[in-house]
């Protein structure tokens, strides 16, 4: 088959390799269409995976075509979601069900072979069957969609919070996305490029709930429409020390703040800031990953539940379709901001 073999940092490569074959609980997925992450290009070109030679692609969606000895043959043909994390089931968060914490996991695309490639192999355990309504396009895109839902639930904001997300990547896009599926009648959020604007608009956010960060003024901006309140609810959807500031500075006493970007650098804590965490008594939580635990209430049903039934519509963040053999021009375009992106999806 063909795929995508990153051998070294900087060392991609599309060629030929032999087809994987299903271990006893796994099965073979033709690959339909994959996503890519924003952590795929560093993995890619920076820092490396944790195993080479390796086929990243974490992102991805496709239709099961063989079956290990031990997984019920009924699974061929069935159209699947995957989800890339899979889980010691020894640990204590897996004990607990809370599998994304999982302490000795390994991982589709950066510990084992993932989606950059005609065919993928997957434990049955992590595949998710798709409604005939939920396109391959769609479901590529129900881990990230997860992402966003678990930090979304981790604060649980009511309909009469005010929100803020700061921060427009995918994963902030699709934050926005959800809130406004969930009813929540105040989000601002903040961006720094045009047609991230264009795009929130589309989505349906009023135009005076945009800021530009470019152009504006944040802090002003932040203060004026939330009447110097501040934030129920923030998502910090960057990971400097600016922003993680800015959303301290920002939140409402008694406020929620949910920590969603992964860190650029060090992130160091000012004396000033900490004081303003203690006296208005702010709660703070990361978010990890995802919930998937084969329940009707995990992430990833939520997820699939708004797709079968429309309410979402996350095609509207599809900026670029490119077939495999072009994936390359995908990842340099991340690489080097070539033009404006959302995701970009590869479709085998």
């Amino acid at each position: 088959m063909k795929a995508w073999v990153l051998h070294d940092v900087n060392d991609i490569r599309f060629e030929e390799v032999n087809e994987p074959q299903p271990k006893a609980d796994e099965v073979i997925v033709s690959v339909k269409a994959a996503g890519i992450c924003g952590s795929d290009i560093p993995r890619i070109y920076k820092t490396g995976a944790h195993v080479h030679p390796l086929i990243p692609g974490h992102e991805f969606s496709g239709q099961v075509v063989k079956t290990g000895d031990n997984v019920d043959s009924a699974w061929i043909g069935k159209r699947v979601g995957i989800f890339p994390l899979i889980p010691c089931g020894r640990c204590a968060a897996c004990r607990k069900q809370q599998y994304e914490m999982c302490r000795e996991y390994s991982y589709l695309g950066s510990r084992r072979d993932g989606g950059f490639a005609e065919y993928a192999a997957a434990p049955e355990w992590n595949l998710i069957e798709l409604p005939e309504n939920v396109s391959y396009e769609e479901a590529a895109m129900l881990e990230p969609m997860a992402v966003a839902v678990h930090a979304m639930r981790r604060v649980n904001p009511n309909p009469k919070d005010t929100a803020v997300i700061c921060g427009l990547g995918t994963i902030g896009m699709f934050l926005l996305m959800f809130l406004l599926d969930a009813g929540i009648e105040n989000i601002f959020v903040v961006g720094n490029k045009e047609f991230q604007r264009n795009i929130v608009l589309k989505m349906g956010l009023d135009v005076n709930n945009y800021c530009d960060s470019k152009t504006q003024s944040v802090s002003e901006w932040l203060l004026e429409r939330t009447q110097g309140l501040g934030a129920d609810v923030f998502f910090e959807c960057v990971g400097k020390n600016e922003t993680v500031s800015q959303a301290v500075d920002f939140t409402a006493p008694g406020g929620r703040i949910c920590l969603v970007g992964n860190p650029y650098s060090d992130m160091l804590l000012e004396k000033s800031v900490y004081w303003k965490i203690l006296r208005n008594q702010l709660i703070i939580t990361g978010t990890w990953n995802s919930s998937f635990t084969h329940e009707k209430d995990d992430d990833w049903h939520y997820v699939l539940g708004r797709l079968e039934q429309k309410r979402i519509s996350p095609k509207e963040l599809i900026s670029h379709e490119l077939n495999l053999d072009d994936a390359e021009k995908g990842f340099l375009t991340m690489l080097e901001k070539r033009e404006d992106y959302i995701k970009i999806m590869i479709e085998p």
